[in-house]
């Protein structure tokens, strides 16, 4: 299945660009310097070795999320944890790319909606955007941004919580339609068309970027909230979450976990530099993360100036930031329409690339495990897409952004970490750090050095176990503003989390019961790559030597 394709730097780069600009909850992965110190600190030590891990992979072995391990068939179970963790992300995740949507034909029209309180859906405690006042300093107040996005857009007012969701919206049931009829073709026809374009998706929210960051260092206030977004509070890292928001938000950034990363560079071709690639991208990301903070937060620090508030209580989490604070940044733009178009269409572009890249995940990790699915493609995936659309149409009711938050909280948090972990440890470990650097020189010419070693064997596993365990130590129940779910939604939500992690186990137990002889042959041939059982059988079982496991 290799094909022809240059996918390796350019659209690897654009899947990046995808995960930062559209994550779900962008805000509270930077509250000020808190989160900078620990997020570069992952970024060192796990996020770029396990990129590169992951393109590596993928290139050597020309298979899906779960094909690749044929190189430790026991730990199979973690490809099909990625591949859920990628489903259930696009359950919500379409979603957001809906509302974009939304938004984008909200735009035409000569005085944005959400500039002022004069609409249908306002309520009294609407204040209006241009009225310089300290209305905001009364908790029930709210902006037109904000009420337009919870009452214009979801229609929040008219649910009491998760348990009166209502039926979907058909405004914005018909934008899902469109996104899933556009993801749909898209993957229909492949890879092939995917970087195609790459260079508009790629360098557009640099370009739209730039011009909010100009403006927004203009406006009064802008500069206290740079200083606060440079500024370190010591105290904040001794709080876990800081550092779990950290370690999930590299994941989500880099693409690290979902199996994107092994699915597209299984296309790439053998001799593909994924060590270039690696350090490009990875830097590139970080680049793009750090400049989008300065963006926000002078935008953040303008309105704390302009509404006589805290910085605290002006940053809001969720989407809020891509659909409260940025249109409320394009507004005090000349030509604010023109620009709220622009924005999003490219949060469009680049939505619908990053759920394509979510959804070729799930089909090529699939595909490549089950042979028969190759013939028919195009039904398979119109099996995917419709059955993402049908799980997303809860999100759309008038209580829907209940389920995406719960969907967002679960489905991609200690899961992910999770996943990545058993990864780092059965590619390290049972597979042979050794033996992964030769596959790398086989491809490249040159053996990753120490620093790719250690990282891979020590020092990225350990460090994941500690934030897996921290993370279910510290869990905090989701909620949405001062809503708090229901113990019945907490536990749906844990039985998602848990249904992928638990693919590791139940796949191991599988294994070990399918394979025949006695314990210690069926553990050999389980934690041998297939291509080496003809070894087993002549009784040189390697990964029962202590050197296999000493070698670095």
């Amino acid at each position: 299945m290799v094909i022809p394709l240059c996918i390796g730097y350019e659209c690897v780069m654009k899947a990046l660009c995808m995960y930062y600009v559209m994550s779900s909850s962008p805000v509270s992965l930077f509250p000020v310097g808190a989160f900078l110190v620990p997020y570069l600190f992952f970024m060192v030590i796990a996020g770029m070795p396990l990129f590169y891990m992951e393109l590596a992979l993928g290139q050597y072995n020309r298979e899906g999320a779960a094909g690749v391990w044929k190189i430790c068939p026991i730990f199979k179970g973690v490809g099909f944890t990625v591949i859920l963790i990628s489903l259930y992300v696009g359950f919500y995740y379409n979603v957001i790319i809906a509302w974009a949507l939304f938004y984008l034909f909200s735009s035409f029209t000569g005085e944005l909606p959400w500039v002022h309180c004069n609409n249908t859906w306002n309520s009294p405690n609407c204040s209006d955007l241009w009225a310089f006042n300290n209305s905001l300093n009364d908790t029930h107040k709210s902006t037109p941004a904000a009420e337009y996005f919870e009452r214009g857009v979801l229609h929040l007012q008219d649910s009491e919580g998760i348990a009166d969701l209502g039926l979907p919206r058909w405004q914005l049931t018909s934008c899902l339609a469109v996104v899933i009829v556009v993801l749909y073709f898209s993957l229909w026809k492949g890879v092939k068309t995917s970087g195609k374009v790459v260079w508009i998706t790629a360098t557009m929210p640099y370009v739209v970027l730039t011009v909010l960051l100009l403006r927004g260092v203009t406006l009064p206030g802008a500069m206290d909230g740079i200083k606060a977004y440079l500024s370190v509070d010591f105290l904040r890292l001794c709080e876990p979450q800081v550092w779990i928001d950290a370690a999930t938000q590299i994941c989500f950034s880099l693409g690290v976990g979902f199996g994107v990363l092994i699915a597209f560079s299984s296309y790439n071709k053998f001799s593909n530099n994924c060590y270039r690639d690696a350090i490009i991208t990875s830097s590139i990301n970080s680049l793009t993360s750090f400049f989008s903070g300065f963006v926000i937060f002078s935008f953040l620090g303008y309105m704390s100036h302009k509404h006589s508030v805290p910085l605290d209580k002006v940053a809001t989490d969720g989407p809020g930031l891509v659909f409260i604070i940025y249109p409320e940044a394009i507004a005090t733009l000349p030509g604010s329409s023109v620009w709220a178009v622009i924005f999003f269409i490219m949060l469009l572009t680049l939505g619908i690339d990053s759920a394509m890249g979510g959804m070729e995940s799930v089909i090529t990790g699939l595909m490549d495990e089950f042979k028969f699915l190759h013939k028919h493609r195009e039904l398979f995936t119109l099996f995917i897409v419709v059955s993402t659309f049908l799980i997303s149409l809860f999100c759309v009711t008038n209580g829907g952004i209940y389920v995406f938050t719960l969907l967002d909280h679960f489905a991609a948090g200690t899961s992910i970490l999770f996943g990545v972990l058993i990864e780092a440890i059965g590619i390290a470990w049972f597979y042979g750090v050794d033996r992964f650097s030769d596959d790398i020189e086989e491809m490249i010419g040159q053996r990753p050095g120490l620093y790719w070693r250690l990282c891979w064997k020590f020092v990225s596993p350990c460090f994941l176990l500690f934030m897996v365990v921290v993370s279910f130590a510290t869990f905090n129940p989701p909620n949405y503003g001062t809503y708090t779910f229901p113990i019945w939604a907490n536990m749906i939500g844990w039985c998602l989390a848990i249904s992928s992690m638990t693919m590791v186990p139940l796949y191991a137990i599988y294994k070990m019961c399918t394979l025949p002889g006695k314990f210690c042959d069926r553990l050999a041939y389980a934690i041998t790559p297939e291509h080496e059982h003809h070894l087993v059988d002549n009784g040189e079982v390697r990964r029962f030597t202590l050197q296999h496991w000493m070698v670095i």
